[in-house]
């Protein structure tokens, strides 16, 4: 894709949404400061974010590309959440807290784009989770590893 014809996709859809890269920031943060909080995915992340300033970062640009397709991110989020002890909850957990820390600070049609790719976002990853695990998933199914039950919290 040329740079002007990126320029011209990410412009249309700041026109459409009213998102631009101060948004992204305040989403991304807010997101994990509620992540951080949260009895179920905290320690997921604290046990495999060493410094959260690189972190934030790169999740800065992934969000950019993903909602602004600002093509700011360069990466294979798939291999850093393979070897996660995950499964449909924390999928859902993280669904649950993007989606009420996007209405919470953004605009309504933001929000609403922002969660329509996290949805996206977090079935893919949750296939990929699954099929490295030896489970093919059908539509609607979700990912259970009985083996987490006794970590997660209620």
């Amino acid at each position: 894709m040329t740079d002007s014809r990126r320029a011209d996709i990410v412009s249309a859809i700041q026109a459409e949404t009213g998102i631009d890269e101060t948004m992204i920031h305040d989403l991304v943060h807010g997101f994990y400061d509620r992540v951080r909080r949260d009895d179920l995915l905290g320690p997921v992340f604290e046990a495999h974010v060493d410094d959260w300033t690189p972190h934030l970062e790169r999740m800065c640009e992934f969000w950019s590309s993903v909602a602004l397709m600002s093509g700011r991110y360069h990466g294979r989020p798939m291999p850093k959440h393979l070897p996660l002890p995950v499964d449909g909850r924390h999928f859902d957990r993280w669904l649950r807290l993007f989606e009420e820390t996007a209405r919470d600070l953004c605009p309504p049609r933001a929000a609403d784009h922002f969660i329509e790719r996290a949805h996206r976002i977090a079935e893919s990853l949750e296939l990929g989770v699954a099929s490295a695990h030896g489970v093919i998933l059908m539509k609607g199914e979700r990912l259970h590893r009985p083996e987490l039950d006794a970590r997660s919290p209620s």
